[in-house]
Order: C-alpha cells, then sequence, then structure tokens
C-alpha cells in the first residue's frame, strides 16, 4: 500500500472503529507510517475511568456537593415512578382515548393516582418491603458517592418477613389486595344466581395491615344478609 490517501484512508478505518485516535500521534507518508502513544493524554483519561460530573448553576450555600450529588442519585425515584405509571401499578398504556382533552384527563389521572400512592406508601413504610428508616440508612453510607445501604430494620424485614411486631411484611401490591379482601368478600349462589356480599367484621388494628390466611380469619357477622 503506497500514497498517503491509502495508508490515511486504512489507518483511519481502524481508529474510528476503535474510537481511539485522540491517545495516539500519527505518522503518514508516502511510503511509510508510524504511529507514538500520548503518555500524557492516557495518564490524564486513566485518571477518570469510572468517574463523572455533576455540575449545578446553583451556588454552594444554596446546594453544596454532597446536596448536588444526592439529587442526582434521586432521579431514580422519578424513573420508578415513570415505570410505576406504564406498567407496574397504574397501566397509563394502552390509551383508549384520541381527543386532545381526554388524553390529557388520562395522563392528569394516573398522575393523581401515582400521587396517592406515593403518600400510601410513606404512611404505609413500617409494615412494607420499604426502608422506613432512611436516616439510619443514610448514615451508614462512609460516603454520598457509596451505593446505597438499607438500615438494620429494613434488612431483618427483609429476612424474616415480619414486623417487629411479628405481623407479616407485605409488597404495596400485596397490601392492597389483601385489604381489598377483608374488606369485602362477593360470592354468587349457585342455584339463585344472586350475587352474595359476604361482609367481614371491621380490623381492630388496621394500622397494622392484614393478616395472612395462616392466622385466625377475621369473625363475620352471620345476621348480616
Amino acid at each position: 500500500m503506497r500514497g498517503k490517501a491509502e495508508i490515511g484512508l486504512a489507518v483511519g478505518a481502524v481508529i474510528d472503529r476503535r474510537k481511539m485516535a485522540k491517545h495516539f500521534a500519527l505518522t503518514i507518508a508516502d511510503t511509510s507510517f508510524a504511529f507514538a502513544r500520548r503518555s500524557a493524554e492516557i495518564a490524564a483519561e486513566a485518571a477518570l475511568d469510572g468517574l463523572y460530573v455533576v455540575r449545578t448553576s446553583l451556588p454552594a450555600a444554596a446546594l453544596d456537593d454532597a446536596a448536588t450529588v444526592r439529587s442526582y442519585k434521586s432521579l431514580s425515584l422519578v424513573e420508578r415512578a415513570i415505570r410505576s405509571i406504564k406498567t407496574v401499578d397504574l397501566h397509563v398504556r394502552p390509551v383508549y382515548h384520541w381527543l386532545p382533552e381526554r388524553v390529557r384527563a388520562h395522563v392528569f389521572l394516573c398522575m393523581l393516582g401515582y400521587y396517592l400512592e406515593w403518600h400510601m406508601r410513606q404512611r404505609l413504610a413500617p409494615m412494607l418491603y420499604d426502608d422506613d428508616d432512611k436516616e439510619t440508612a443514610e448514615a451508614l453510607r462512609p460516603s454520598v458517592v457509596a451505593k446505597a445501604e438499607r438500615s438494620p430494620a429494613a434488612v431483618a424485614k427483609q429476612t424474616t418477613g415480619h414486623t417487629p411486631d411479628g405481623l407479616p411484611v407485605h409488597s404495596f401490591q400485596t397490601l392492597i389486595a389483601d385489604r381489598h379482601a377483608h374488606q369485602k368478600h362477593r360470592r354468587n349462589r349457585h342455584r339463585a344466581g344472586h350475587p352474595l356480599h359476604h361482609h367481614r367484621a371491621p380490623d381492630p388494628h388496621p394500622e397494622k395491615g392484614p393478616r395472612t390466611p395462616r392466622q385466625r380469619p377475621y369473625p363475620v357477622d352471620a345476621s348480616r344478609p
């Protein structure tokens, strides 16, 4: 292969494929080709491998370094909310509306539903697998850039499957399903064909969550139709 153009095209194809042009000094002649490593540039980039920079326009008095990184990492909560709205809980899609105002109303109701879910998760956190002792968990982290840790209370709930009171721990979905099941039971009569509403007695401790099927069921008021 001879000529600067042909040699340059061949070298450029390799350099572009590997994305390493900035690390090499190239010398191309009509009959030769030579390269040398740019040691200073390579060392400078190696020092930043695995690191990223978070910038903000706010002054340090309003948002310091740790708060900036913490705010950036909180974007995972936004991503989790979007996933919950799309597929997990609220199912914003598919949208069976075509008029713009109805589409906006549909999305608004889904956002309102997630707003309600967020508040319920905050209030019900002690009986969920969620970590309800975030201050202790934050204190376990040596740095804000370190991996997030779960508090000992959250680890105990996850390991044993029970709260400190001995009650079963739930996910948000199973908790809502069980609360609905403990409020009203609907069965169909085989002969008459009329629905039978089977009401349970009120839960004496609703703040502690539902009982599991392994525990004794709530008493039923047989006098109700």
